[in-house]
């Protein structure tokens, strides 16, 4: 199939140009090569395609009608590749982005909202879910990342910030409970607990000034897998909370939540960007990996 494929194409060239050398000349190829395969469509199909002279070529009955089956596969993979060439450099197609809900709301968004607005021949989907999403499976273009893909060989790394993480309280509650001091005093405390975190209720806080560090258990009887709930907990004075400063920013700012034991940091991680592996990546690709990077360049 592939054979006559190639062969109908090389047949097309043939009569559009009127002779094998302008055939080849079109095709980069040699005149010997495009005489080999039309002896070889020829004898596929058991028919003569083209009377061969001296001065001229001519179609035979069979060649007429194989050469107007030729032109349109000729024309459809043309027209194919024109229309993957569009999706390749223009700002087209499908564009999907995977983020958890809290940087989708916080960040991803405003980062492209005038980028989106923009571009309204790109259909954008964005996947917004605290669940690991497998790129391939889920024909994911763009995955926001709070580590790197040195674990799949398939995957591209963009370092876009430096994430800090912060540990949190109402106004309320500090007024109303024991003071925190120290690391030591949050034992007398209650966190509110993200389950995603990895030993989410152990915090390891480390000096500022000396780089001393503390490591301690907090208690917490309050769980639950998503940000925007456990702010919610937090700001109503249900304990303390553990989370990356770029989820509650806002509410930092604003005064909602204020920090607790600011003398003392907590472990840093990196915000990446991850693209499937590819030779050349989509326009749309390259155009939204900037669009982020720049945004998250001023939050630096």
């Amino acid at each position: 199939m592939l054979d006559n494929l190639r062969g109908m194409a090389v047949f097309a060239g043939v009569v559009d140009q009127g002779s094998f050398s302008g055939a080849a000349r079109q095709l980069g190829i040699t005149t010997s090569a495009v005489s080999q395969q039309i002896r070889s469509l020829e004898n596929d199909l058991g028919v003569v395609l083209l009377h061969r002279s001296t001065r001229k070529l001519s179609l035979t009955d069979a060649g007429e009608s194989y050469y107007a089956a030729a032109k349109e596969v000729v024309t459809a993979a043309e027209q194919g590749r024109i229309k993957v060439n569009q999706l390749r450099d223009e700002l087209s197609g499908s564009l999907r982005i995977a983020t958890t809900p809290e940087l989708g709301v916080n960040h991803i968004l405003p980062a492209l909202d005038e980028w989106m607005a923009d571009h309204e021949d790109l259909t954008i989907h964005i996947l917004a879910d605290n669940r690991y999403v497998d790129m391939i499976d889920e024909r994911v273009d763009i995955g926001i990342r709070m580590s790197p893909s040195t674990d799949d060989s398939n995957l591209t790394s963009y370092p876009l910030t430096e994430v800090g993480q912060v540990l949190v309280a109402s106004p309320d509650y500090i007024k109303n409970h024991e003071p925190i001091n120290e690391p030591k005093d949050l034992a007398s405390h209650q966190m509110v607990v993200i389950d995603l975190m990895k030993d989410a209720t152990s915090l390891e806080l480390t000096n500022k000034e000396t780089n001393k560090r503390s490591r301690i258990k907090v208690p917490s009887h309050i769980h639950t897998n998503n940000v925007f709930v456990a702010g919610k907990l937090t700001k109503t004075g249900h304990g303390l909370m553990r989370a990356m400063a770029l989820d509650i920013k806002k509410d930092l700012d604003s005064g909602a939540l204020v920090e607790v034991l600011p003398n003392y940091q907590l472990p840093k991680f990196k915000l990446y960007a991850v693209t499937l592996n590819k030779e050349q990546q989509p326009a749309k690709i390259i155009r939204c990996l900037t669009v982020l990077e720049e945004y998250f360049a001023k939050l630096s």
